[in-house]
């Protein structure tokens, strides 16, 4: 082996994503500095590249069409000159596409789920015709394909027809708000975090489940009493996207039930508004109908918060014993589930303290450093 690799890594997403996807990589950035930093002999060196075009954010078809062939134009020319004339050993990147070509290096990459191969009619057709055409073939060149879960894992082998001895899987961990500070006092929070409301965040698709959320929400709603006081907040944005986005639907579904006091749309949240959020919130319930991980399973096991989640896909893997699962298509099941939960303080400490214990499986250093010896492995 190299007395030393060079790993390329791209840091594009950085300044496109805005969801799960962009927490990995800004964790990841951090814990590669931090062990470079930290551990002057070690056998993985860093560089870092990042796509010169500007962020567009237009729906425009043209635009967007305009804007894929300008991603590719990055990842399949740009990106593999700028690793050459480095000297990388390895690419390494993080939002599903790599160069096909390989001038002298090779290719690692994630794929945080199989979502393209499950439901295709979520994507426009440009992303489609790229990803099938060129994504894949790229990705069946790779030395190693990281996936966050052994349920993402499984699906990618199934779906995608990646061999299992290419497929690794690793761990994600919580957003770290170490070093954010709780405010009480954020005005766009002043309308609930003094209530007991329920929690959810995530981005506006119909493969949240959210308006099934709302639904069983209502019902709890109708069971009166204390539970009459009730709010549910629903952080997180509409992606834009025509074939997946329900925020729409879901507006329409709060007015149609008469619920717009009851049910609080944040939009995004910064990080201080996440975690303040978070550490007010009575529970976390999770009802998507397809996850490669869930990260906010581990938020809210670090806010001190007990969570329900869907019986389906990755979630029970990484909740294990310390969340309460549900039918996420029955909404009178994921009512009743709530309701256990609030009638019952004792459950709701010993799920509390589950979460604390099932948290120590998870962390980023740990994450990174799984990573390093994958790039050691593609290296030999």
């Amino acid at each position: 082996m190299r007395n030393s690799i060079l790993v390329g890594v791209d840091i594009s997403d950085l300044k496109v994503a805005a969801t799960g996807q962009k927490t990995f990589l800004a964790e990841l950035y951090t814990q590669f500095k931090a062990i470079e930093k930290n551990t002057s002999s070690s056998s993985v060196k860093f560089v870092y590249f990042s796509s010169p075009f500007p962020v567009v954010t237009s729906r425009n078809k043209i635009v967007l069409l305009m804007q894929h062939l300008l991603f590719q134009t990055w990842k399949q020319v740009l990106l593999p000159i700028y690793a050459w004339g480095r000297g990388c050993h390895i690419v390494f990147c993080t939002d599903y596409f790599v160069p096909y070509f390989h001038m002298g290096f090779k290719t690692v990459q994630v794929f945080h789920d199989a979502f393209f191969f499950e439901n295709p009619e979520h994507y426009n057709k440009y992303w489609f015709i790229l990803h099938k055409y060129l994504a894949m073939p790229a990705a069946r060149k790779s030395s190693f394909i990281i996936t966050p879960s052994n349920y993402a894992l499984q699906k990618v082998n199934a779906l995608a027809g990646i061999p299992t001895n290419k497929l690794v899987r690793i761990y994600e961990a919580p957003k770290s708000l170490e070093n954010t500070i709780a405010n009480s006092n954020d005005p766009l929070l002043a309308g609930f975090i003094h209530s007991k409301y329920i929690f959810h965040v995530g981005v506006m698709e119909m493969r949240k489940n959210i308006l099934t959320l709302i639904k069983a929400f209502n019902l709890l709603l109708q069971l009166g009493g204390e539970n009459a006081k009730l709010k549910l907040v629903l952080a997180g944005k509409g992606t834009g996207r025509n074939e997946s986005d329900c925020t729409k639907k879901v507006i329409a579904l709060i007015q149609e039930l008469q619920l717009q006091e009851q049910v609080v749309l944040t939009g995004y949240l910064t990080d201080t508004q996440l975690l303040t959020t978070y550490k007010h919130a009575y529970m976390y319930v999770f009802p998507s109908l397809n996850e490669g991980f869930g990260i906010p399973v581990l938020e809210a096991f670090k806010a001190n918060i007990p969570v329900l989640v869907a019986d389906n896909s990755c979630l029970p893997e990484i909740g294990g014993d310390a969340v309460i699962s549900f039918d996420p298509l029955n909404e009178q099941a994921i009512c009743d589930k709530m309701q256990l939960v609030l009638n019952n303080p004792t459950l709701r400490t010993e799920l509390i303290a589950k979460g604390h214990k099932r948290l120590t499986m998870f962390g980023w250093e740990r994450t990174a450093r799984e990573l390093i010896h994958v790039f050691e492995r593609a290296a030999q």
